[in-house]
């Protein structure tokens, strides 16, 4: 069994619309925090700040997203960590034997690489970091985003 995955398939179109909905009315998700609302309050004080997080794959490969993203993040991981990783989860149809090599590897490749051919303004993290090691550094990087909008 095996397949290739396209954008379509992925609902490309119900996420670019779910998340415009969201830009419209950003208050109506109910998602702020105290912490980050007190920091948004330091920097703008007449206008709420909310920031939304789209977690996935092939996300700035798809035009109509790319139109709407402030800041970019990918994690980056060398080929033995990533086939480690991989190997551990279970998938339903488990992935057939080569797969890893010969088509999630070269994927994860490709995807990059166009990340830096078409200069796409990415932050790139070192994904053998731990959460701790790296939640901070990319909170630290949207205040600093955050601070840039409201001078």
């Amino acid at each position: 069994f095996c397949f290739h995955l396209v954008l379509d398939a992925l609902y490309m179109d119900e996420m670019v619309k779910s998340i415009r909905n969201w830009i419209k009315s950003p208050a109506s998700s109910g998602v702020v925090t105290e912490e980050l609302q007190n920091t948004c309050d330091n920097l703008k004080n007449t206008d709420d700040v909310y920031i939304l997080i789209v977690e996935g794959f092939l996300l700035y490969n798809y035009e109509p997203l790319n139109e709407l993203w402030n800041r970019r993040y990918f994690l980056t991981l060398p080929y033995e960590e990533c086939k480690r990783r991989r190997s551990t989860r279970v998938y339903q149809p488990a992935d057939t034997p080569g797969y890893f090599d010969g088509h999630v590897w070269p994927m994860y490749l490709k995807y990059k690489n166009e990340l830096e051919e078409n200069a796409i303004n990415v932050v790139y993290l070192d994904g053998t970091k731990s959460q701790e090691e790296l939640l901070p550094c990319v909170y630290s990087d949207i205040i600093q985003e955050l601070k840039k909008l409201g001078e």
